[in-house]
């Protein structure tokens, strides 16, 4: 007996309706409480295999579900499963695009996997769930087509981007983008790997998932729709986070932060962390060991914007030569691997022990009907926590502002650094708090580099082995054109003049370790200065990629370390420390920005890479670029 309502309103793919047409059991779910309902059928004890038939193979079980007073949480079977498969993404279609295509890939042919997925989807009981890609205020209509026992899915990704009403059912439903979930084509048609097969269309973008963790379908899966829709229509949305700076005296400082893995970007959301006394842990000699700290005062309030999905329509735009943005989420799919212990994360975890509706976890250990804690990590097979631990939260639990667009006084650039010194110079010899012309803030977005002790990278050279995620560091999740998005961020940097771009380094400055702590401070810097800097404080580096640094930086009458603004005053690190590891980071650079030189690339970005290219200083990059905004 079907169950589907309003099926005659949906506007979809020939194949797609024939399928559903053939399914016993479909339900359509428009409310969250409905949908948490679903995943508790087959539950006993508190607990449920999710598992599926594999030709071949027999049952593979690949996911337990449990039961907790807080929500669900869902601990995957194998290791490899509990995080994001960096290389699972594969296009099925001929449109333009620079990722690898199926047929490439897999030697298969994808309109016979297409049809095998249909069939297998239409023997199923279904879960039918409308949702907005890009949050419920500013998202696309998008519908997700999975099995009903992976109802956490869909749960998760209805936290994550906002369910459709009821009510809007009632009207003629035609998706920007649908997902279809067949776990078990994992097993049988790649080889026990996570796959993810973008098919994109004129009017449709389909994904079709063959894996269960959320990461690269209901998440990434769903970036991968706005960045698409975007290159389209010629905007952006951006791999960043958010937050707007409200200072003692009551100024307002709106930042956005990118960077690849590892840059800081749930840090910008993090309160400073001073100490009992009110001392602020700024910098270790990693030689001696010796600690500075600088007394903080009342930091600013922090109010969340956003976490890593920042729309930036152009119809947002306020007028004032500003970047505007959004959030793209109703939920945020957080990370808390930084979450060791009670009281780490306060935030977080005060919204997740007590929330006013059930979350789901991820890679967190919980006994049924107890309350799952973050900081209780499933521990995997090497005996060590996993590092992902994942928990959904929405935006409401978190006190954020509501998702309307915002103007951005200050565009950071987050770089995890190594230890640096004039024995065994690197490349970590950024200053604490470094002021770019657009010309080199695009060149930072084209590279994306990654680094230092970077979960996504190997332990190669100790851990400190460069790497680029890519053009906007979103590149791993976008299905176009790598020329294409580096033009439409050169626009979104030029168009904007009176965002300040700025570049922040954390772990090290040099020989001395940091954190986050230079970006916290940093963020205080300028949100104290509402995002503005007097010119006659600023000095050029040594380095023209990291543009100026500060002669000095004064926050609540006392003055942070000229050593930490400008490295090469160290006398471990010295003028031939900073400047062999000046020379590595300028080496990667010219590795990788060639790749933009190729057809299409705006004539504009061609002049600023073929100024680095030749020697560029940091004269030519202001040559190159709108006024700063001082």
């Amino acid at each position: 007996m079907k169950s589907l309502s309003y099926s005659e309103h949906f506007i979809l793919p020939p194949d797609t309706r024939a399928a559903l047409a053939k399914c016993e059991h479909i339900s359509l779910v428009t409310d969250e409480k409905e949908l948490f309902r679903l995943c508790l059928g087959g539950m006993k004890d508190g607990r449920r295999d999710i598992s599926y038939e594999v030709s071949g193979r027999g049952e593979v079980k690949e996911a337990e579900l449990v039961l907790c007073k807080n929500g669900l949480a869902v601990n995957f079977t194998e290791d490899y499963m509990r995080r994001r498969d960096p290389d699972c993404m594969s296009l099925a279609d001929s449109l333009p695009g620079d990722k690898p295509r199926f047929a490439e890939k897999y030697g298969l042919d994808f309109e016979a996997v297409r049809k095998e997925t249909l069939s297998w989807l239409s023997r199923q009981r279904l879960v039918l769930l409308p949702f907005m890609a890009g949050g419920p205020l500013h998202g696309y209509p998008s519908l997700l087509i999975c099995p009903e026992n992976a109802a956490f899915f869909a749960l998760a990704l209805g936290m994550m981007q906002g369910l459709v009403p009821g009510e809007r059912m009632a009207e003629p439903f035609e998706p920007r983008s649908i997902i279809y979930l067949a776990p078990p084509f994992r097993h049988s048609h790649f080889a026990g790997k996570q796959a993810v097969v973008h098919q994109r269309g004129e009017s449709c973008h389909e994904i079709f998932a063959y894996n269960l963790y959320p990461g690269p379908s209901a998440k990434k899966g769903v970036f991968s729709v706005l960045l698409d829709i975007g290159e389209g229509e010629g905007w952006l949305t951006n791999h960043a986070s958010a937050v707007r700076c409200v200072s003692p005296e009551g100024k307002s400082t709106v930042f956005m932060h990118e960077g690849a893995s590892g840059g800081g970007k749930s840090e910008m959301l993090e309160d400073a962390r001073p100490d009992g006394e009110g001392d602020m842990p700024l910098a270790r000699n990693t030689l001696s060991n010796g600690t500075i700290s600088i007394p903080f005062g009342r930091q600013s309030r922090l109010i969340s914007i956003a976490d890593d999905m920042v729309l930036a329509r152009p119809d947002f735009s306020d007028g004032s030569g500003r970047l505007s943005i959004a959030d793209g989420e109703n939920g945020w799919f957080l990370r808390v691997d930084g979450d060791t212990a009670y009281g780490s994360i306060p935030r977080y975890e005060k919204a997740s022990i007590h929330p006013a509706s059930p979350l789901v976890f991820f890679n967190i250990e919980a006994a049924p009907h107890s309350t799952c804690l973050i900081w209780e990590h499933f521990m995997e097979e090497s005996g060590e926590r996993c590092s992902n631990p994942r928990v959904i939260i929405p935006r409401s639990a978190l006190g954020c502002e509501p998702a309307v667009p915002a103007a951005v006084d200050v565009r950071s650039f987050g770089v995890r650094m190594p230890p640096s010194t004039a024995e065994k110079p690197d490349y970590g010899v950024m200053g604490m708090l470094q002021l770019v012309p657009a010309a080199l803030a695009w060149l930072w977005r084209l590279v994306s580099p990654r680094g230092y002790k970077n979960p996504s990278i190997g332990d190669e050279d100790g851990g400190a082995r460069l790497a680029s995620e890519g053009v906007g560091s979103y590149w791993p999740f976008c299905t176009g054109s790598r020329v294409k998005q580096a033009n439409l961020l050169l626009e979104q940097i030029y168009s904007t003049p009176r965002t300040l771009c700025v570049l922040i380094p954390n772990q090290h400055i040099g020989a001395y370790s940091v954190g986050f702590a230079g970006q916290w401070l940093s963020r205080e810097y300028l949100a104290l200065r509402q995002g503005r800097v007097d010119y006659t404080s600023l000095t050029p580096a040594r380095c023209p990629l990291f543009g100026f640094g500060l002669s000095e930086m004064e926050l609540y009458g006392h003055s942070v370390p000229d050593y930490l603004l400008r490295p090469w005053l160290q006398r471990e690190l010295g003028i031939s420390g900073y400047d062999a590891g000046s020379r590595i980071l300028t080496e990667y650079f010219g590795k990788i920005l060639p790749l933009y030189l190729t057809e299409g690339l705006d004539r504009r970005g061609w002049a600023v890479i073929d100024a680095f290219l030749s020697g560029a200083s940091l004269e030519d990059y202001l040559r190159l670029s709108p006024p700063l905004p001082l």
